[in-house]
């Protein structure tokens, strides 16, 4: 196994290099995916999370409101490392096992973390970061996802900075261009990938 890390910050294109790497053959484990899957009706971390923060954060078919939930953790940090607290143990476990069932194959795994310079992994074959300027993100957050600057800053400054992401980063992808400039990007990291020695076991724990 190939075990690549991929991240970028918010606005930056980085789902959509998942999806392109995805139809190459990479295998995606993503962690905003699997952070909504674990919070379902029925879980064990929504009702963590109901129990903490209360009935609000429910909507009427039993879901979690993703809205209402940040509209109390973002604005207190104190808030958020409790949501964390809640989340990340789940997800860790998960991601472990997830890992840990393609490590004796030959497959390209792409460990999709948006937070990854935040919460560093061992053992990566290699960490990718999609790259844009902060302001040609913000406006395509704006203009396709009707996003409001106010929150787009504030999602922002919780991040690590452009430069903290490119320090980490053993390829960059430029997304500043069109569509089909990003794939010959994404191709060319592909064939990158392709040729990274394989992971050791216990590649992909989070960083003590």
């Amino acid at each position: 196994m190939i075990l690549v890390g991929l991240t970028g910050g918010i606005g930056s294109g980085k789902s959509t290099v998942s999806r392109l790497l995805a139809a190459k053959g990479a295998l995606i484990i993503d962690g905003d995916v699997i952070a909504r899957e674990l919070q379902q009706p029925g879980t064990p971390v929504l009702e963590a999370i109901v129990a903490r923060f209360g009935d609000d954060v429910i909507d009427a078919d039993c879901q979690l409101n993703r809205a209402a939930l940040a509209a109390i953790v973002f604005p207190q940090p104190q808030e958020l490392a409790a949501l964390n607290a809640i989340v990340h143990p789940a997800l860790a476990i998960e991601i472990r096992r997830r890992i840990d069932a393609e490590m004796s194959g030959d497959r390209v795994v792409v460990l999709d973390m948006p937070l990854l310079a935040e919460n560093p992994r061992t053992g990566l074959c290699g960490i990718v970061v999609v790259d844009i300027d902060p302001e040609v993100a913000r406006e395509r957050l704006i203009n396709f996802r009707q996003m409001k600057r106010d929150d787009i800053d504030a999602r922002m400054a919780r991040q690590s900075s452009r430069e903290q992401r490119l320090a980490i980063a053993d390829r960059i992808i430029d997304n500043s261009g069109d569509q089909q400039n990003l794939q010959l990007e994404v191709d060319h990291a592909w064939e990158w990938m392709q040729n990274l020695p394989p992971a050791q076991p216990g590649a992909g724990n989070l960083v003590p």
